[in-house]
C-alpha cells in the first residue's frame, strides 16, 4: 500500500507507482499568499513575464502580517496587495480577517485530496485536512501563479504513531514539543510527517492543525493526517466541498512508511521549550520557578478558538501575577467573535489580558508589542528563535495555552496541573 503522501501526489500528478526520489509535475488545486511574501514579491516577476494568474478561482490572498498597517511602509504594502487582487480579479481575498493558516480552513478552502501550496513556512497546516500542502518561496510561487503547476520530489514518510489518550491539561502543542525534542529541528527535513493513531483521532480539528502546523519545526515538507468523519464534518460546516472519494485517503499504513516512531500519550506531561529552539523541550516541571515578563497567547499555532478556550479554563476566576503582562492575539476574527459569544474573551479580560490584532504580530516580529531588551516571554507560538519576537537579547519559552495561562497566574513557569489541581 502507498503512503498517504504518495497517494496525494499521485492524484495531483496523474502518475501511479511513485517511488521515493521520483520527480513529478503536479497540478495545484490552491495557492495561498499573504501580504508579506505575496503580491509585493510576485507582481514584479509576473510583470516581467507578462503573465496573469493561471486561475483566479484557485488563489487565496490574506493580509495578516502587516496588520495593523501603522506606518507609511506597511500602508503602501497593503495598498499594493489590494490593488493587485483587484487587477487579477481574485475573489478569495481576506483583508484583516486573521492569520492565513486559520482563515483558509475556516472559510472552507481545504479538503481531503487537494494539492496546495502556500507562501509561508507554516503552510503544512493544511495537512490536518488530508490535503498535501507545503510552503514555497516567492520565486517558486510566481511560477505556480503563472502556470498552475509545480515539481515535487517524492518524499520519505515518517509515521508518528500515538497510542492512548492525553491526560488533562496536556495538548497537541505538548505532543509537538515532545516530537521536536525527540527528532530535532531537522529530523524530518524534506520528508512527509504523518500523524496517526488513536490519540490523533481523538483530537479536535483545531488541535490537529497544531500538529500539522509545526511539522515545519521538524523540517518536514508536509504534516499529514488521514481524513475521517471529523474532517468531513469540519469542512462541510465551513462551506467546503468534500470529494466523494475522500475515503481513498484514509491511509495510515505503517508498513509503507520509511520510518515509524511510537509515542505514548498517557505518559506525556505538559512541556516547555527553552530558548532558542522548539527542540529544547522538557517537562514543564523542569523549568519551575523561572520568572518571566510577558505571557503571549497568539499566532496560527496557539491562538485558535480551542487555545483561547483552554486559557480561559485556567484563568476563570483568577488574575494574572503583577509581574506578568498577558497579551492575547486571537488567530482569526471569526474565532475571536465566537470566543466573545461564549464568554471566553470576557474571562481573559477579567484576568488582566491585553488584546492585540488578529494577525501574526509579535510572533513574526511586527508591531509595537515586540519584546524589548532582556525581556523573558512564555509563548504559545511555534518558534522561539533568537530575536524572532523582538530584541536579540530577549528570551522566549514555548508552551501550550494551558501552560502559558497557568504560568501567567503564578508569575513563574509552571505546570498547569499544579494550578488546576490535577498534578
Amino acid at each position: 500500500m502507498d503512503t498517504l503522501a504518495k497517494a496525494l501526489i499521485s492524484r495531483a500528478s496523474g502518475q501511479s507507482k511513485l517511488r521515493v526520489g521520483d520527480v513529478v509535475i503536479c497540478a495545484v488545486d490552491l495557492a495561498m499568499i499573504h501580504d508579506s511574501g505575496g503580491p509585493r514579491r510576485v507582481k514584479p516577476i509576473l510583470d516581467r513575464l507578462q503573465r496573469q494568474v493561471w486561475d483566479k478561482d484557485k488563489i487565496v490572498v490574506v493580509t495578516d502580517h502587516y496588520v495593523p498597517a501603522d506606518n507609511a511602509e506597511t500602508q503602501a504594502i497593503q495598498a499594493l496587495t489590494k490593488q493587485w487582487v483587484q487587477d487579477q480579479s481574485i475573489d478569495k481575498f481576506y483583508n484583516e480577517q486573521g492569520i492565513c493558516h486559520v482563515v483558509l480552513p475556516e472559510r472552507g478552502h481545504l479538503a481531503p485530496g487537494l494539492f496546495c501550496v502556500g507562501g509561508d513556512s507554516h503552510s503544512p497546516t493544511g495537512g490536518a485536512f488530508g490535503a498535501y500542502m507545503f510552503g514555497i518561496g516567492a520565486t517558486e510561487m510566481a511560477g505556480v501563479l503563472a502556470t498552475g503547476e509545480i515539481w515535487i520530489k517524492i518524499p520519505e514518510t515518517i509515521l508518528m504513531s500515538w497510542r492512548n489518550q492525553l491526560s488533562a491539561y496536556v495538548t497537541a502543542k505538548d505532543m509537538m514539543l515532545a516530537m521536536c525534542r525527540k527528532i530535532g529541528m531537522g529530523g524530518g527535513r524534506y520528508q512527509a510527517i504523518q500523524y496517526a493513531g488513536e490519540t490523533i483521532q481523538a483530537l479536535s480539528m483545531q488541535e490537529r492543525m497544531t500538529l500539522s502546523n509545526m511539522a515545519a519545526e521538524l523540517g518536514a515538507q508536509a504534516g499529514l493526517i488521514a481524513p475521517d468523519e471529523a474532517t468531513v464534518a469540519f469542512v462541510q460546516a465551513a462551506g467546503g466541498k468534500v470529494p466523494a472519494n475522500w475515503r481513498d485517503f484514509q491511509i495510515e499504513a505503517a508498513e509503507s512508511a520509511e520510518n515509524v516512531m511510537q509515542f505514548d500519550a498517557a505518559s506525556l506531561e505538559p512541556q516547555i521549550a527553552a530558548p532558542h529552539s522548539p527542540e529544547n523541550a522538557d517537562a514543564a516541571d523542569a523549568f519551575r520557578n523561572i520568572s518571566f515578563d510577558v505571557a503571549y497567547i497568539g499566532a496560527c499555532t496557539g491562538a485558535k478558538y480551542v487555545d483561547l478556550a483552554a486559557a480561559a479554563e485556567v484563568l476563570k476566576g483568577r488574575r494574572i501575577a503583577k509581574n506578568v503582562t498577558l497579551k492575547v492575539a486571537p488567530a482569526s476574527l471569526r474565532d475571536q467573535n465566537r470566543a466573545a459569544q461564549d464568554g471566553i474573551m470576557q474571562i481573559l479580560q477579567d484576568a488582566g489580558a491585553e488584546f492585540l490584532a488578529n494577525s501574526c504580530g509579535i510572533c513574526a516580529g511586527y508591531g509595537d508589542d515586540r519584546l524589548v531588551e532582556n525581556q523573558v516571554c512564555l509563548s504559545s507560538t511555534a518558534r522561539n528563535f533568537k530575536g524572532r519576537m523582538g530584541a536579540p537579547s530577549s528570551q522566549v519559552y514555548l508552551a501550550s495555552p494551558y501552560t502559558v495561562a497557568a504560568s501567567a497566574v503564578t508569575g513563574k513557569l509552571s505546570d498547569p496541573r499544579q494550578v488546576m489541581g490535577g498534578g
